[in-house]
């Protein structure tokens, strides 16, 4: 199945923008067997060193139709999941943990023989990818946590500001007025001046409730380390879900495999804020890890 990835006009440096004019990608799936089985579904594009990135969220992988762009034009092959109940991926709702949606994705690495893979989690995804390089080492070449909150404190505390909180889990909230679900997008996603209108739309509220509980149901502390891979902690200069007082944290704990970026003029939301500095950082991280793997 091809799917249309819609094209963008501007300067982007040295990328190649004869490329991006003829990007497309093409949708596939996989069953994944067992008492929480499913059908994962995937966009794959470009040729080159594989990258997959997992949303944020109750989101799906059309916030990154132009960062894969992006990406594909420096010369990245980009895999983008559904998440279950978005697009073609089907299947088992309740009862999950992050370890059984990290599987998800590594049953698409075995089939499509990928691995060892590059790994990008997004806001929530980095959760799932984490679980992913700790419960299949093998299967993870390094992990990008993009605007991702460390899940913990060093005192023990919550990371997440109450009002914060509250704002993410009601950005998606459809039955709220449209102004209101703005306010709330500008407490917890985007950066002051950034216009949140993108992520006014794109919410699953199914596939937001299973991810919540299957966060609820697993400890932090085994999946905090994200296994022994090489990680990337690209953070936004303005988030308010993972603040700049923790943003020393994970380096801290996890030492000198853990290298951080921060990106200015952006929130949690980060990539619709700053599309192109995102993917400068991913490709050349991306690269790195070839050149020492």
């Amino acid at each position: 199945m091809e799917v249309a990835v819609p094209t963008r006009k501007a300067h982007f440096g040295l990328i190649n923008m004869a490329a991006i004019e003829t990007i497309s990608s093409k949708m596939q799936s996989i069953q994944v067997s067992g008492d929480k089985s499913a059908t994962i579904a995937w966009l794959d594009q470009g040729e080159g060193l594989p990258l997959f990135i997992l949303p944020s969220l109750g989101r799906g992988p059309a916030d990154y139709d132009y960062l894969a762009e992006l990406l594909v034009a420096r010369g990245l092959r980009v895999l983008r999941p559904f998440p279950r109940g978005i697009g073609g991926s089907l299947g088992v709702m309740q009862g999950l943990n992050l370890f059984d949606l990290a599987g998800d994705i590594a049953a698409i690495i075995k089939a499509m023989e990928l691995g060892p893979v590059a790994v990008a989690g997004h806001a929530y995804g980095n959760f799932v990818a984490r679980a992913l390089a700790t419960g299949w080492p093998e299967l993870v070449r390094g992990v990008a946590l993009v605007a991702a909150s460390a899940g913990k404190t060093p005192d023990g505390s919550s990371p997440y500001a109450a009002d914060v909180l509250h704002a993410v889990y009601h950005s998606g909230n459809m039955e709220l007025p449209e102004e209101e679900r703005r306010r709330h997008l500008k407490l917890a996603f985007f950066a002051p001046g950034n216009d949140p209108s993108p992520w006014l739309e794109g919410w699953h509220a199914e596939t937001k409730a299973m991810q919540k509980e299957a966060q609820a149901a697993t400890s932090v502390d085994d999946f905090f380390g994200c296994g022994s891979a090489p990680v990337l902690d690209l953070q936004a200069q303005e988030d308010t879900v993972a603040p700049r007082c923790l943003a020393g944290f994970l380096r801290e704990s996890l030492g000198e495999r853990v290298t951080v970026q921060v990106i200015a003029k952006a929130g949690h939301a980060l990539i619709p804020e700053q599309p192109v500095a995102v993917s400068d950082a991913l490709a050349a991280w991306v690269h790195r890890l070839e050149n020492i793997g």
